[in-house]
């Protein structure tokens, strides 16, 4: 049941210190998750493995972040979520070391497991402990804050790993972001004040919600779809250019920094439209980025066709990706946590499932077979949106009481 939060919050330039702290979290945790899509290949060279067994190390760390978050924060619900964040934090730090050194592919693949359980509860505690070290009227603005981190992890970080693969090798990428989840573990000992648990979630209230809620279920069905199509195409999109377009590592890094810069314009623009139409967002969004994967299919041969193609699903990634969490908020804004923390479970198992159906597309069916794969699941959620929910949608804040933060 969600509460008042009930202790002092820090002074204002402190908190927004404590907010920078764990949006560098953020960066770490996703770029870490997502860093292999940029690294297939010299990954599986390396490795003496396929495309498709190389993205199963996002399918292991996405499966982990989805199916472990309810129980691990139940299991968690009396430890500091300062103690707990720079828990996790050292778990990514040595998963990372880890996987630089790791003389085989299980071993990595295991580690990968371990952090993705890390990640997922990071993704359920984070925005909450955002909202409460700063005044409570700027708590929205906090969590906003925090998830601009995913901008910047796609636009700057992994970007920055193809870059740095380049010019050493993939081991010392995973080396450099070793040190980089120790810098933010230190930040966050520094900077985030102690805060006790509150109110934690039971795994039955979570898991009950979507029976009793039918709106929420709908939604919940819609980003499944969406996610599984988007990450299924999006992992494999170097060894589809590579295959298609002869494209080199520097051409590579250049559009998925374009992709990035895509997603950071759409989801600011989506921050605007939400509000006037969640729906029409939403089905635009999905409407761009199923014409962005046949563009892809269509023109990606060439270099200019690439880049329009990248620029466009950025932009609708961008746009469908703020919507998605504004639906769950409509359809759950007296549970939003709880409704959340299943979104977190959809996204992430569906994250690496996706990656899972595109590797075994690839190595099945051909790397270009990812993209049609991609387009059918975007098309199956854009026809259960426009199938449901017809009147004027908004988001519908709930009081503040609602949506206060909790432990899980």
């Amino acid at each position: 049941m969600p509460a008042q939060v009930t202790e002092s919050p820090p002074s204002s330039a402190r908190g927004w210190l404590g907010v920078a702290a764990i949006t560098a979290s953020l960066f770490v945790f996703l770029t870490t998750e997502l860093m292999p899509v940029g690294l297939l290949t010299p990954l599986s060279e390396s490795l003496d493995i396929s495309v498709g067994a190389a993205g199963l190390m996002v399918t292991a760390q996405g499966v982990a972040a989805g199916l472990g978050v309810p129980f691990i924060v139940a299991w968690t619900r009396r430890v500091d979520r300062r103690a707990l964040l720079t828990t996790l934090l050292a778990v990514l730090a040595v998963g990372n070391l880890v996987t630089a050194v790791s003389p085989n592919y299980p071993l990595i693949l295991g580690t990968r497991l371990c952090m993705g359980f890390a990640s997922g509860v990071f993704w359920a505690i984070g925005v909450s402990m955002a909202m409460r070290i700063v005044p409570e009227r700027h708590a929205n603005r906090a969590a906003a804050v925090v998830m601009s981190g995913i901008s910047i992890a796609t636009v700057v970080g992994i970007p920055l790993g193809t870059v740095i693969e380049a010019q050493t090798d993939w081991r010392t990428t995973f080396g450099i972001w070793a040190g980089l989840s120790v810098l933010v573990f230190l930040a966050v000992a520094a900077l985030v004040p102690s805060m006790p648990s509150q109110n934690a979630v039971s795994v039955r209230e979570v898991f009950s919600l979507p029976v009793r809620n039918g709106q929420l279920r709908t939604v919940l069905f819609m980003v499944v779809f969406f996610v599984l199509g988007h990450f299924g195409a999006y992992t494999f999109v170097r060894p589809y250019l590579e295959d298609t377009a002869d494209a080199s590592s520097a051409f590579i890094t250049t559009v998925l920094i374009i992709f990035g810069v895509g997603g950071a314009v759409g989801n600011f623009v989506a921050g605007h439209t939400v509000n006037r139409s969640l729906r029409g967002t939403f089905v635009v969004g999905l409407t761009g980025l199923l014409a962005a994967l046949l563009l892809l299919r269509g023109v990606g041969s060439t270099e200019q066709g690439a880049v329009l193609a990248l620029v466009l699903w950025g932009l609708s990634f961008g746009a469908v990706q703020l919507s998605q969490i504004n639906m769950t908020l409509a359809a759950a804004p007296r549970t939003f946590e709880a409704a959340m923390s299943l979104n977190t479970m959809a996204y992430n198992t569906c994250i690496a499932l996706g990656a899972l159906f595109g590797g075994l597309f690839a190595d099945h069916v051909g790397v270009t077979s990812v993209i049609w794969f991609g387009a059918a699941l975007a098309t199956a959620s854009l026809l259960l949106r426009l199938g449901t929910g017809r009147g004027k949608q908004t988001p519908n804040p709930a009081p503040e009481e609602d949506l206060a933060p909790t432990a899980g």
